[in-house]
């Protein structure tokens, strides 16, 4: 086999669609049927694999785009035993609007995303009306969309964004509603004395 056709072995827990430009179903990714969880910007995994671990009646997607970090998630799933936990190599944007079966997933999160602070740079912010309207088709009814910055001016957006979207219910959220592990950026973040704002919806 030459250089030119040969391809990158995934990792155990890397999910690989079979095709990358037709909507998949739920099966496809776990076949047992259980409630589905997806985190956007996946990180080191540290939320991932906490989640997995505790709530072993779900299943949990990871979305990241840069390969070191989906191997160092995978290595972490394969550490830990899990069979809950799978990772996804692509722009959470476009998992969201073209890949995620409509009315799958009971949980989606995300969590400190980039807040592209300079004007100019706004248009590149995850949280657009097209990107709620996939959530929300995505989500089954009842389903939920967490969100957590430490950017005050990006959370106002996103606040405005989801209200202008008019289609989610807010729901309470006190710090020990459920269990909720925090970010590796979220403990970074909090030991330079920042604050995260949250925001969480519900699809009627």
């Amino acid at each position: 086999m030459t250089s030119a056709t040969k391809q990158r072995q995934p990792e155990i827990c890397e999910f690989m669609p079979a095709d990358y430009f037709a909507r998949l179903d739920t099966k496809d990714i776990f076949a047992d049927g259980k409630p589905l969880e997806v985190d956007l910007g996946t990180g080191d995994g540290t939320f991932l694999i906490k989640m997995a671990q505790h709530y072993t009646d779900h299943n949990f997607l990871g979305v990241e785009r840069l390969l070191g970090r989906v191997k160092k998630v995978c290595r972490k799933a394969r550490n830990n035993e899990l069979t809950n936990c799978k990772v996804l190599r692509l722009e959470s944007k476009y998992v969201v609007e073209w890949l995620l079966p409509e009315e799958s997933v009971d949980r989606m999160h995300l969590l400190c995303p980039d807040p592209w602070p300079k004007e100019r740079h706004h248009k590149r912010r995850l949280v657009q009306q097209e990107f709620l309207e996939a959530v929300f088709r995505a989500l089954k009814p009842g389903g939920e969309f967490c969100f957590k910055t430490d950017h005050p001016e990006y959370f106002d957006w996103v606040v405005d964004e989801i209200n202008t979207f008019g289609k989610f219910q807010q729901l309470d959220w006190p710090e020990d509603a459920f269990y909720y592990p925090k970010t590796d950026f979220q403990v970074q973040w909090e030991a330079e004395g920042k604050t995260l704002q949250r925001i969480r919806v519900q699809k009627p």
